[in-house]
């Protein structure tokens, strides 16, 4: 799946900037438009404001400079409407519930009847490979099935963007490169579902990405944005290409500026 030079700019920086109260400037003058069915990959040093911006961009934090605009419309808006999704690092399930029941929570909380919540639900479980595990508990689930399940209650409400945390991170090289394969398939079966994913591994970033946004060490700036124009679906055999080394190399390189 390409980007289409015609699709809508669903997220718009112009001087982006965050300072919290102790001081601190985490994020500081970034310009960046993303455009509605991109994968988009954020590297760069811990602590260089790339969580930062996916807080503004959800509307749970504010900007103390700049403007932001999601879909047209403020970070706040576009959350309250149910456009946008946040899976973070951790699965952050509900122990006492269900895999089902945290998978529908995000319905649960709109109000919407327990019988479409159970269809959305059992939808997207199948969709992530979890639907003989409807009924299990968070403590009977491996950490890349958690993690599953923590994808699927984002994609519950079918959002237009979905942000990404490091959501592999602490999960072991098989069961990483499984999931980012499963990612890709979900993302291209959903043509104007735009994705934004927080990552430290440029491998990762090179294999997911249709751009990958490099990041300065604090305060937070894009100090490169490096296409990867190596057209959809993906499989296994991308990273083993000279293509794929070479993009590795230009990401690893930024990282160094």
């Amino acid at each position: 799946m390409e980007a289409a030079t015609s699709a809508k700019e669903w997220v718009r920086m112009d001087r982006l900037s965050k300072v919290y109260p102790n001081g601190t400037v985490a994020v500081q003058d970034v310009n960046l438009s993303i455009s509605e069915g991109e994968f988009l990959c954020f590297v760069g040093p811990s602590g260089c404001g790339k969580s930062t911006i996916f807080k503004m961009i959800t509307g749970l934090s504010g900007q103390t400079g700049g403007t932001l605009e999601v879909m047209g419309t403020s970070a706040k808006q576009a959350r309250k409407q149910s456009d946008t999704a946040f899976v973070f690092q951790d699965h952050t399930l509900l122990p006492w519930s269900s895999v089902i029941d945290n998978v529908a929570l995000p319905l649960a909380l709109r109000g919407v009847s327990r019988r479409e919540r159970k269809e959305e639900a059992e939808r997207v479980l199948e969709i992530v490979g979890l639907k003989d595990y409807t009924r299990a508990m968070p403590r009977e689930l491996s950490g890349g099935m958690k993690m599953r399940a923590s994808i699927a209650r984002a994609l519950v409400s079918k959002p237009k963007l979905l942000l990404m945390d490091e959501p592999f991170g602490a999960l072991d090289e098989i069961t990483r490169q499984t999931l980012q394969l499963e990612l890709l398939d979900i993302w291209n079966r959903n043509k104007e579902m735009t994705v934004l994913f927080v990552t430290h591994n440029v491998f990762e970033a090179v294999f997911l990405s249709t751009r990958v946004a490099v990041m300065t060490p604090r305060p937070g700036k894009v100090a490169a944005m490096i296409d990867v124009p190596v057209p959809f679906p993906r499989d296994e055999s991308f990273r083993t290409t000279p293509q794929f080394g070479q993009l590795v190399r230009a990401v690893s390189e930024a990282l160094k500026h």
